[in-house]
């Protein structure tokens, strides 16, 4: 995978030259150059701030952890800070990758390997009718990449969330843990994927001069995706919110037919203990001594547990 291009009047004329070789490939007014540093070096940093005139707190941002998705602009550039997100075994995992845009060079700065830049290669090869539009054309390969990450990611968590919202009605749910796993996974996608609104609304005007004619639906195309990632999200977290409520609901629906089921056979066993009770006493009765005594009060205590066995089947008491 190559990590250095070179465009010149709208064509792709070289790439994969040495990092080394940009400074002298920007002295061209017409080219536009496109390098990735990962996880970058000593030398490499000092490239940025050398030979691009990056502004130093740029440069500070794009390598310090953990900055929100913002949008900066600088005197002769602008820099982004972005994340590219993965969601496996029901966690997000997430890349940073940092942006700088100048007016005729593309640098991405990643934090680490696990995000592949194979899809924006794939981007800007599938559309070289584009690629006229410059940096514009470049940067939309980048962030498009980035946003259908986002979405695939938001989908796939979506159906996990669906998934665990149907096996609460089994026997066994148990699906605290669960539930708590996937809004932890909710928490970090919203964190990463809800700014990227305003990432795509600061470039989308007019003052930055990035975004032409020709780029502008595409930029719009990749902003309603981040608004529907929004809205989706949104959606997601009021599901996993419902779901402990709804566990709890129905726990207790079981719990009450569990014990309209104990006390529906306690009031049938209630009726063999009171007559046989009743025939254990040691004094006359109707009966007593006498065998058909005996089969009255058999006849009796199946009789009428038979009678409340049926009234309590009909209203679904057991």
């Amino acid at each position: 995978m190559g990590r250095t291009r070179l465009y010149r009047n709208g064509e792709l004329v070289s790439s994969d030259f040495p990092v080394t070789d940009v400074s002298r490939h920007l002295q061209d007014q017409s080219a536009i150059v496109w390098f990735d540093l990962c996880a970058p070096s000593e030398d490499e940093i000092g490239l940025l701030r050398d030979e691009l005139g990056l502004h130093e707190l740029a440069i500070e941002d794009a390598f310090s952890e953990r900055q929100r998705p913002k949008v900066d602009r600088y005197p002769t550039h602008l820099f982004l800070s972005v994340y590219a997100v993965r969601y496996e075994q029901h966690e997000i995992r997430t890349c940073e990758v940092d942006v700088f845009v100048a007016r005729n060079a593309l640098v991405t700065v990643r934090e680490s390997e696990d995000y592949d830049l194979a899809g924006v290669l794939r981007r800007w090869d599938s559309a070289p009718t584009l690629a006229s539009s410059g940096i514009g054309f470049l940067l939309h390969g980048l962030l498009d990449d980035v946003v259908d990450g986002h979405y695939a990611a938001a989908q796939q968590l979506d159906d996990d969330i669906e998934a665990l919202e149907d096996r609460i009605y089994d026997e066994k749910p148990h699906v605290g843990r669960k539930a708590l796993q996937l809004r932890r996974a909710l928490v970090q996608l919203r964190r990463v994927a809800l700014p990227m609104r305003e990432v795509l609304g600061s470039l989308l005007h007019r003052e930055h001069e990035l975004v032409d004619d020709v780029m502008m639906p595409y930029y719009l195309d990749v902003k309603d995706h981040t608004l529907f990632i929004a809205e989706l999200t949104e959606s997601m977290r009021e599901l996993v919110t419902n779901l402990r409520e709804a566990e709890v609901a129905v726990q207790g629906n079981r719990l009450n037919s569990i014990m309209k089921k104990v006390t529906s056979w306690a009031a049938i066993i209630a009726v063999p203990t009171a007559i046989s009770g009743y025939y254990g006493m040691n004094v006359p009765y109707p009966g007593f001594e006498q065998r058909w005594g005996f089969w009255v009060s058999t006849l009796g205590i199946f009789g009428l547990s038979y009678f409340l066995y049926v009234m309590f089947k009909r209203r679904d008491w057991l």
